[in-house]
């Protein structure tokens, strides 16, 4: 081919390029017009005839101490009872969250355990890290959980979060790698693929609903992500974080997702109106969010912070109920328990604390 129809050919699909550029734009703008006319009323405006929640009665009520390092990921089982946890140390706790005691302790190959999580029956654990890989373990004996454990799938970059989705057989990962997957637990094979995000993968979380054949998933490109887990395809994006989003949740109804970001707020999501519909954050508040839970209700939004604290939201109202003080360092992770009756946080200060 000469040069000059070389050029020719290069300026042509330049050319198309700009139009395709200009028209997804038009597109764009068309669709935050459609947006806003479905944007008719505010969350917190409806909810202002709403009455005040006077009075939160949460108090600390155990500290679960052993792990010599920060903790990273806990996870109640659904037993109500017992609670897993992870850490930098390397090892795998299981609690008895009544009494304090430590029931198992297991000890992994690497430090940094990232994620944890129950099976659905309460009979295995599964967890990861830095060693990029998902491994379950059977509950029994600790020498016996050691040496039935199996490492199940492994990503290209550490293993930030794992989930359950509804059954032991499978189990659903996300990575510093950008992606998500869904792995046959007892083949290890790769049963889908979720690509999309932009950057690291830091939280995923189920949808509430018994079929379960959606999930979310908060990454370090500001974007949370509801994925169809059948064709493995984005169903719905948000925006709004300016820095990375940490933590993910559906809300119990299934119908709206909250954030925790680094830029220090909670953002709630709502996917029938396909936008961000109330923003948890107040001008004293500069630290990030590391972990975000619903209470039982929805009505309150559990988050834990970079400065030691857990707020707690009126997702209604947007206002802050109250604050809860005790850990003396970053709050990594805050969960309800599967009754809505406590809340265990997990810090940097090497425990686990319930609250109730």
């Amino acid at each position: 081919m000469s040069e000059s129809a070389l050029s020719a050919s290069n300026a042509n699909a330049n050319e198309k390029m700009a139009s395709l550029l200009k028209e997804a734009e038009n597109l764009k703008t068309k669709l935050e017009e459609e947006r806003q006319k479905l944007n008719d009323v505010n969350l917190s405006n409806i909810a202002e005839r709403l009455e005040q929640i006077a009075y939160v009665n949460i108090k600390p009520r155990k500290v679960l101490k052993g792990h010599q390092a920060k903790v990273l990921c806990t996870d109640w089982s659904p037993d109500k009872r017992h609670i897993i946890s992870s850490s930098q140390d390397g090892r795998l706790i299981i609690w008895d969250a009544f009494t304090t005691n430590k029931e198992h302790a297991v000890t992994m190959p690497t430090t940094w355990i990232m994620a944890c999580a129950y099976a659905p029956s309460g009979n295995f654990v599964a967890c990861g890290g830095l060693d990029n890989k998902v491994t379950v373990y059977p509950i029994t004996s600790d020498e016996e959980m050691a040496a039935k454990k199996r490492t199940v799938g492994t990503h290209t970059s550490y293993m930030s979060c794992c989930i359950y989705p509804n059954s032991d057989q499978q189990i659903l990962t996300g990575s510093g790698d950008s992606t998500c997957a869904l792995w046959d637990v007892e083949s290890g094979q790769l049963l889908q693929s979720f690509h999309g995000h932009s950057g690291d993968v830091m939280a995923i979380d189920l949808a509430p609903n018994e079929t379960g054949n959606t999930f979310v998933s908060g990454s370090c490109d500001r974007m949370a992500f509801i994925w169809d887990m059948r064709s493995g395809h984005v169903v719905q994006s948000f925006e709004g974080h300016q820095s990375d989003v940490n933590s993910v949740k559906f809300h119990p109804c299934g119908d709206a997702i909250a954030t925790g970001s680094d830029d220090s707020s909670c953002r709630l999501y709502d996917m029938r109106a396909d936008r961000e519909v109330a923003v948890f954050s107040k001008e004293s508040i500069i630290f990030g969010v590391n972990s975000v839970d619903f209470s039982v209700s929805g009505r309150l939004l559990f988050a834990g912070y970079n400065d030691y604290t857990v707020n707690l939201w009126d997702t209604l109202k947007s206002e802050r109920v109250c604050l809860l003080y005790g850990h003396e360092n970053k709050v990594s992770c805050v969960q309800v328990s599967p009754d809505g009756t406590a809340l265990s946080t997990g810090s940097w200060d090497y425990t686990i604390r319930v609250w109730a």
